[in-house]
């Protein structure tokens, strides 16, 4: 297998980045980091009308009808720019469960506004601390009803609709676990904004009492579907983080070329040629296995569940490795508030929580990879 993009692609991500190089200086995830409001409006609606939101929505649905290879690079841009809009809570999760799961009716109803910026949707589906597991999901629906708290939730406080995961049978494993779509704006549900590391990717507390709840797909089939869903995910995420990352590469190489120590660029020091070296590596192994994942996104591959075990690793790995060093190369005037070394060390964490942590991908990778060998001897 050997993906590359189409110079067709290409020049769509040329335009994305021109668009965020304009509209996303670093000053604007600044503001959404000391000011009120929860991701930039404006900014967000800009993405709307360029198509991108829509860039792998059908048109049928109001969407640009491209593929996930297309969002993929779209997802590269606004990680390279820290974008503060809450394009992966409402793209890659909520809008990607309807089309995986969502009948006809509800694609009509929720796609569009979700196409159009006109609301924001996310993923409702953890209920604490530790691993994500069936078990601990303790939110029910009884007679069209939720009831339950949910935390975090990405983007929850700015976020209109949400796909809930919530018992609606006996038991409390897998079998038990159902979707269902929240109208968050509707009785019954309560919100608080959380703090976190990274205020321009926020995260909320969800409170449900008795909320009006629509179900997404058959009884029993929430977990199936959230397992497949957070694979696509990781795979966006993943270009994400690898944008993130090249940034800060980009960053450090500029200001180890720029600084003077000792009459000399601080860059010919071996030990920073080594350090931008190492981001180099690891930046270049997380696209190759970024790449691979669109390749397996885009095909509907067999492959697609190790193949998003592998991006979201290595691409996690690769964002905090290079935010954390772009940090060491500048400094101690990198961990001052006036550079912006600190906004891609907060966003590459954030990050790397955003669909589970990283030992929780870790262990799937192992445990895919256990099974591809298995099925292969």
């Amino acid at each position: 297998m050997n993906l590359d993009f189409s110079d067709e692609q290409k020049g769509l991500q040329d335009q994305i980045r021109r668009f965020l190089t304009e509209r996303c200086p670093p000053s604007t995830p600044r503001a959404i980091l000391e000011g009120p409001e929860l991701f930039d409006r404006a900014l967000y609606q800009g993405l709307a009308d360029m198509g991108v939101l829509g860039a792998a929505i059908p048109e049928e649905y109001g969407g640009a009808g491209m593929s996930h290879l297309e969002l993929c690079l779209a997802a590269e841009e606004l990680g390279r720019a820290l974008a503060p809009v809450p394009v992966s809570s409402s793209i890659y999760l909520a809008a990607e469960f309807l089309l995986q799961a969502g009948s006809e009716a509800q694609k009509q109803a929720w796609l569009p506004k979700l196409a159009s910026g006109e609301l924001i949707g996310t993923f409702a589906f953890v209920e604490g601390q530790g691993r994500m597991d069936a078990g601990k999901i303790s939110a029910v629906v009884k007679d069209g009803r939720l009831s339950g708290v949910k935390s975090p939730v990405p983007d929850g406080g700015c976020a209109d609709v949400a796909i809930v995961a919530a018992r609606s049978g006996a038991g409390r494993g897998e079998a038990a676990i159902s979707l269902f779509i929240v109208d968050l704006r509707g009785p019954g549900v309560k919100r608080e904004t959380l703090e976190t590391i990274d205020p321009s990717r926020g995260q909320a507390r969800i409170s449900f009492e008795g909320a009006p709840a629509d179900p997404l797909s058959g009884e029993g089939d929430g977990w199936r579907i959230a397992e497949t869903v957070m694979d696509r995910a990781a795979i966006l995420m993943a270009f994400e983080q690898i944008g993130g990352a090249d940034r800060a590469l980009a960053m450090a190489r500029d200001y180890a070329l720029d600084r003077m120590a000792f009459g000399r660029q601080i860059g010919s020091f071996q030990a920073i040629k080594h350090m931008l070296a190492d981001m180099y590596v690891s930046a270049t192994l997380a696209r190759s296995n970024a790449y691979y994942g669109a390749w397996a996104l885009s095909a509907g591959a067999a492959e697609l569940p190790l193949a998003a075990a592998t991006a979201r690793v290595s691409a996690t790995q690769a964002f905090q490795h290079c935010a954390k060093n772009n940090i060491q190369v500048h400094g101690g005037m990198g961990f001052t508030w006036a550079f912006d070394c600190h906004l891609f060390y907060r966003r590459s964490n954030a990050l790397a929580l955003a669909l589970g942590s990283l030992s929780t991908w870790e262990n799937l990778l192992i445990e895919r990879m256990r099974d591809s060998n298995t099925e292969a001897a």
